[in-house]
C-alpha cells in the first residue's frame, strides 16, 4: 500500500509517496500515484512534518527512514553515504563524495546518481557541488533546478562564497 500528501515550501509543491515502511519519493510536480489510498499513514505524516520543519529551519537532520528502490549497490553506497555523512550546511565536491564513498564511482557517475536521487532534500543531492560551482540540480517546479539548489543552500547557510 502506498501512501501519498503534498505540502508547499519556499521551493514549491513537494511530493512525498510512502509505503508505511519507508520514504520511496520525494519530487517536485507532485502527482498521486495510481494506488496510493488516504489512509493515515503515521511515517507520511511525519515526513510532511519534518519537512515543514526544515523549510522552518528547525530540523537539520532528517530520521526517515527510506527506501532508495532498485538501484545498484554502488548507488546505495553512494546515497547512504551522502545521507549518513554530509550534514545540514555542509557541501562536498562530486570528487570528494566518490572518495567518501568508497565505491570506485568516478565523479561524473556521482553526478548521475544525484540526478536520479528518488529522495531529494531528505538525502540532500543539493549538497554536492561541482568543484567550480552548483553544478546540476534536477529538482524544483520554478523552471531552474539550479535556482532550486542555490534556494536550499543558502537556507542551510552552505552556499559556497564564490556562488554570492
Amino acid at each position: 500500500m502506498r501512501f501519498f500528501g503534498t505540502l508547499q515550501s519556499p521551493v514549491g509543491e513537494i511530493g512525498v509517496v510512502s509505503d508505511g515502511a519507508a520514504i520511496t519519493q520525494v519530487g517536485w510536480r507532485p502527482t498521486r500515484p495510481k494506488d496510493a489510498v488516504d489512509d493515515h499513514d503515521p511515517l507520511l505524516t511525519d515526513a510532511l512534518r519534518q519537512l515543514e520543519a526544515y523549510f522552518a529551519g528547525d530540523l537539520r537532520r532528517f530520521t526517515l527512514p527510506v527506501d532508495l528502490g532498485v538501484q545498484s549497490e554502488s548507488t546505495r553506497i553512494v546515497l547512504t553515504t551522502l545521507y549518513e555523512d554530509v550534514g545540514y550546511g555542509e557541501s562536498v565536491t562530486y570528487g570528494q563524495l566518490a572518495a567518501r564513498s568508497g565505491t570506485g564511482v568516478p565523479a561524473r557517475g556521482i553526478g548521475a546518481i544525484m540526478g536520479a536521487n528518488p529522495v531529494p532534500i531528505v538525502v540532500p543531492c543539493h549538497r554536492v557541488l561541482a568543484s567550480d560551482g552548483l553544478g546540476g540540480y534536477s529538482g524544483g517546479d520554478h523552471g531552474s533546478g539550479l535556482a532550486t539548489k542555490r534556494a536550499l543552500l543558502e537556507l542551510e547557510g552552505a552556499l559556497p562564497a564564490p556562488l554570492f
